[in-house]
């Protein structure tokens, strides 16, 4: 998923100076990216058997990489914009159902397995920036797309045998009497998720470019690199800090991180600045994406994962829109905007603490989760735990 979504972005000089594609159809080909993850994240919860199914994972697994083998062989904006639409909601449903899947299956596990499968779409990110790295002075956009294409095939075999979250049973987790109670937590944590949609998009978009300009050729590509690799172990970091700290209280400190970095660059020019721009950046937004999913679940709110993505998916369509008006003066207004909209996210992941619940009781179970945390890095959890991610201890 991080190949098949993210190369457009390294991608894109090069069909910008070969294939004849202009800014503004540049653009257009990003945004219908980012309307098909959000349909792939509503047909999600429109229809939960889709996130529950092998056979969904697989398909969609293929039209990523089949997507990505197709973009050469046109030169029409509109099969572009076809392509990268269809690309966009294959790359939400692998998402929502890989998420889902880590949510359901490792339930009681160390908390850096699932942090490091996340981290997965970072590993996409950076190889698909090395790649281009390797291949831009020696090959035309056709063979970066088709290079693009057999990476993606390449991991799509690693993954075809990933299994999605179980059916629920009649005797599952009784959702109905707690969720109610946790309506509130949930809000605050959509807004947080959504804004940071908008913030990121903007940053991952222009970040690049902004950091290019008035640089070496190679520093924008290689900042590229940066925030991939930086983006690898950062879930599984942020997990590990959610047995100490509770996940409110980090997804606020991963915002204001990622806001710093946002704005480094539009106040602080050179190398050093972007490169420490890239780390903080790659460091987080993964990071962010792994404690809102985590608190999400730990509230038992039903079908979270496939919510969530849904308001982080219009987040990333409203984002360009926002700040497009401000490309006419460059980039550096536009990563100031965005790096204000991560505060406001912060400011609601600030709301989000005020009397969250901690020690939500796990059914089954008449202890609270702080009671059993002494014996649960000894022991698997119990399958119905509501902690999804790691053992969670309050502030």
């Amino acid at each position: 998923m991080g190949v098949g979504r993210f190369v457009y972005t390294p991608v894109l000089p090069l069909m910008h100076t070969q294939a004849g594609l202009s800014a503004g159809a540049g653009a257009n080909l990003a945004t219908a990216n980012y309307v098909g993850y959000l349909v792939g994240a509503l047909a999600g919860i429109l229809a939960p058997v889709l996130v529950r199914s092998r056979l969904v994972l697989r398909g969609s697994l293929v039209l990523l990489t089949g997507t990505l083998a197709a973009m050469p062989l046109t030169h029409s904006t509109t099969v572009w914009g076809l392509l990268r639409l269809l690309a966009g909601a294959a790359s939400a449903l692998v998402f929502v159902v890989a998420a889902s899947s880590l949510l359901h299956h490792l339930r009681g596990h160390p908390s850096h397995l699932p942090g490091w499968a996340i981290g997965g779409v970072g590993a996409g990110i950076a190889l698909s920036g090395l790649l281009l790295l390797g291949l831009r002075s020696v090959v035309d956009w056709r063979a970066a797309w088709w290079a693009s294409a057999a990476l993606t095939a390449l991991l799509t075999v690693g993954s075809w045998n990933l299994r999605p979250e179980g059916a629920p049973s009649a005797s599952g987790e009784k959702t109905g009497s707690t969720a109610p109670r946790t309506h509130r937590w949930f809000g605050a944590l959509f807004v947080s998720y959504t804004l940071e949609g908008i913030g990121y998009i903007v940053a991952g978009t222009f970040l690049v470019a902004a950091i290019g300009q008035g640089s070496p050729g190679w520093l924008g590509t290689g900042a590229w690199v940066l925030v991939g690799l930086a983006a690898v172990p950062s879930p599984a970091l942020w997990a590990w800090l959610g047995r100490r700290w509770s996940r409110p209280g980090l997804l606020l400190a991963a915002l204001v991180v990622q806001a710093v970095g946002i704005a480094l660059p539009a106040l602080i020019g050179g190398t050093a600045a972007a490169l420490v721009s890239a780390v903080l950046f790659g460091g987080t937004f993964l990071g962010v994406s792994m404690l809102a999913l985590a608190a999400g679940a730990h509230l038992r709110f039903p079908r979270s994962v496939a919510l969530l993505t849904a308001g982080y998916s219009v987040g990333q369509i409203l984002g360009p829109l926002v700040v497009a008006p401000l490309l006419h003066h460059g980039y550096h207004r536009a990563l100031l905007l965005a790096a204000l909209v991560v505060l406001v996210a912060a400011a609601a992941a600030a709301v989000l603490r005020i009397g969250f619940p901690h020690h939500m009781v796990v059914v089954g179970h008449t202890a609270p989760l702080r009671q059993r945390e002494s014996t649960e890095d000894d022991r698997p959890a119990a399958a119905g735990s509501d902690d999804a991610l790691a053992p969670y201890s309050a502030n």
